[in-house]
């Protein structure tokens, strides 16, 4: 009987640390913004949420928020401008975010990324806020 009993267990534990960690890029590898999640899932998992990216790094509960929690991105909409410029400045509070945690082109594919897939669980989802995004045409140039 014990046997049995530790093989359930086993069993049991593998499942549990399967279900643990990180979900995965959701886009196909040939999807355009595929790097740009890639990026996002290597750089700013750790702080922020994001289904398209696999990436759980926000506080789901204000209660148990911590210090280096970013924005969930799940629920918070953004334009590539902004994110362009949360990179470039390490965010947009005295906040722990580095600046130019990514430079170049690899900011440029975040930025993309994120403002394409950002929002997606907000109330009226990415349609009902007009973002490029939801309406296919890029953001309007400027500051946030």
């Amino acid at each position: 009987m014990p046997r049995l009993l530790l093989a359930a267990l086993a069993v049991a534990a593998s499942a549990f640390a399967a279900s643990c960690g990180e979900e995965g890029i959701e886009l196909a590898k040939s999807d355009p913004n595929y790097e740009g999640a890639k990026i996002f899932e290597q750089r700013c998992s750790g702080c922020h949420t994001l289904e398209a990216a696999g990436t759980q790094g926000s506080a789901i509960d204000p209660d148990s928020r911590e210090y280096k929690d970013g924005p969930n991105f799940d629920v918070r909409r953004e334009e590539k401008d902004g994110v362009l410029y949360a990179i470039q400045n390490g965010g947009f509070s005295s906040g722990p975010m580095p600046q130019d945690i990514v430079v170049g082109e690899e900011a440029e594919k975040v930025a993309k990324f994120v403002a394409k897939y950002a929002g997606q669980e907000a109330p009226g989802g990415p349609e009902a806020s007009g973002s490029p995004a939801a309406t296919g045409t890029p953001a309007a140039s400027g500051g946030p």
